[in-house]
């Protein structure tokens, strides 16, 4: 079930809104908990176990490590270990399995097991969770109904962001959900879903259409078409399901973090890993940077662990290994020159520097969703190789052209200009120079706009997948 789906949007979601505003307070919790057993169980019921497990593990290993002070360290490991092999076998087995085989002429046979939906995610949750207790950032949760909420709250359970236990402790336990929130929750689930089924949906066709015919089957001007679709299509396709998410998440009482901030507007790659799936980026710096020794020691070398270690997250294939290697390389290289810093962001620099350091982090950016993209490695390079014209397609099909009707070059401008600033100054301006009043009615009939034509196109039918729920 995803959210941009008939039967969540007119189905699973009121029925889960109208139970949890029904019922009394000291019942809200497991309502919530069983609509998101039933959510994650939905398209996959055999896996309830999986996450089932994973809450049983954290639970169990982190109430005896407030009973056995000295065993604290090893009962930590043996929480990561366990969350760790459940996370390897089911996304890393057939991998592991098939490289051996082809190094080393083995005969480990495949066992072919569907990925979990949001295991990554769920995973990642349970380790922050049994870690913070381990570090005494957080208190151990007694009651395993409250954990369980925590780590399979549908909102952001299958596509993130990744939320901290300390960010909802003290809101599991008690919140209070006001109008302010609900409404402003709306608001951003609307955006959110615009986002997905107008602009990420359309992007997706595109880049689909182009990348279906392989680095062979298309002219240098389409693979650039086709990198730029894709580059709109997973930064709409996930910072909406995001904002759905974040909004979800107001309407029951919950206040997750960010997790995209404008990434494309980056001066650096530096930069854009602090405004890229934020979540993901803070959790390796916490849980792994930060304990190799961070900036303290061994920079380069924990910055190179925590990227290939983020390109594994993502894939058990090579080419989003080299996805992250290809992001730690400039990281490290910006690192080196010391370019990319935190204060870049509100020093003015001089224009032509601004105009460069833009393009060039988009390039980099671009080259590296190619990798991300493309259906092996070899397919990759032939790819960036036929957009630099360093590579003859054998079979060139259509034209530019054909791809660039109305529609599509009316969706990517609207991509490329909501991947700026420039809609939140131009609302600015106009709450400036307008009455309050005029302004509110404005922001309602545009959301309804969106919410209506959002609405058209899912019931149309239209082509609706969700990139990052392979992670």
């Amino acid at each position: 079930m995803v959210f941009s789906s008939t039967t969540f949007l007119f189905g699973f979601l009121p029925l889960a809104l109208a139970g949890y505003y029904a019922l009394h307070d000291c019942l809200k919790n497991y309502w919530l908990l069983l609509v998101s057993l039933v959510f994650f169980g939905w398209s996959q019921p055999n896996y309830l176990w999986i996450i089932l497990l994973n809450i049983t593990i954290n639970y169990t290993c982190a109430m005896l490590m407030e009973r056995w002070e000295r065993a604290r360290k090893s009962l930590l490991f043996l929480a990561v270990f366990l969350n760790l092999v459940l996370l390897y076998y089911f996304k890393y087995y057939d991998f592991t399995a098939e490289a051996l085989n082809t190094l080393l002429h083995t005969g480990i046979s495949l066992r072919h097991v569907v990925l979990p939906i949001g295991i990554s995610f769920f995973t990642f949750q349970g380790m922050s969770y049994v870690i913070d207790v381990y570090r005494k950032h957080v208190p151990v949760q007694r009651d395993p109904m409250k954990l369980a909420l925590y780590i399979v709250l549908f909102p952001q359970l299958i596509a993130g962001p990744i939320v901290r236990y300390v960010d909802v402790e003290a809101e599991i336990s008690s919140r209070r959900t006001t109008w302010d929130d609900f409404s402003s929750g709306i608001e951003r689930f609307i955006v959110g879903l615009a986002k997905k089924t107008l602009i990420a949906n359309s992007m997706a066709v595109t880049a689909d259409a182009i990348w279906g015919n392989g680095a062979a089957g298309n002219l240098c001007s389409v693979a650039w078409i086709g990198s730029l679709a894709y580059t709109l299509q997973i930064y709409f396709d996930f910072s909406g399901y995001s904002d759905m998410a974040i909004g979800l998440g107001r309407m029951f009482g919950f206040h997750f973090s960010e997790n995209f901030n404008l990434p494309y507007i980056s001066r650096s790659i530096s930069e854009f890993w602090r405004r890229w799936h934020i979540s993901l980026s803070s959790w390796f710096r916490d849980y792994v940077y930060i304990p190799l020794g961070g900036n303290r020691k061994r920079v380069y070398l924990n910055l190179s662990i925590v990227f290939l270690l983020t390109g594994i997250w993502h894939g058990a294939s090579w080419h989003y290994i080299l996805w992250g290697i290809w992001n730690g390389i400039f990281i490290l290289a910006e690192r080196f020159l010391k370019i990319g810093g935190k204060k870049e962001d509100t020093q003015p620099v001089p224009i032509w520097n601004n105009i460069v350091s833009r393009i060039y982090t988009l390039l980099v950016v671009n080259m590296g969703w190619v990798l991300f993209r493309a259906p092996s490695t070899r397919e990759a390079i032939r790819y960036a190789a036929v957009m630099f014209g360093l590579f003859t397609p054998e079979n060139p099909g259509y034209t530019a052209m054909w791809y660039l009707n109305r529609w599509t070059v009316f969706i990517m401008l609207a991509g490329i200009i909501f991947s700026t600033a420039l809609p939140q100054k131009f609302g600015t301006f106009l709450q400036k120079r307008l009455s309050e009043k005029v302004t509110l009615m404005g922001k309602y009939v545009l959301l309804l706009l969106l919410l209506l034509a959002s609405m058209l196109r899912i019931v149309s039918g239209t082509y609706n997948p969700f990139i990052y729920f392979q992670f």
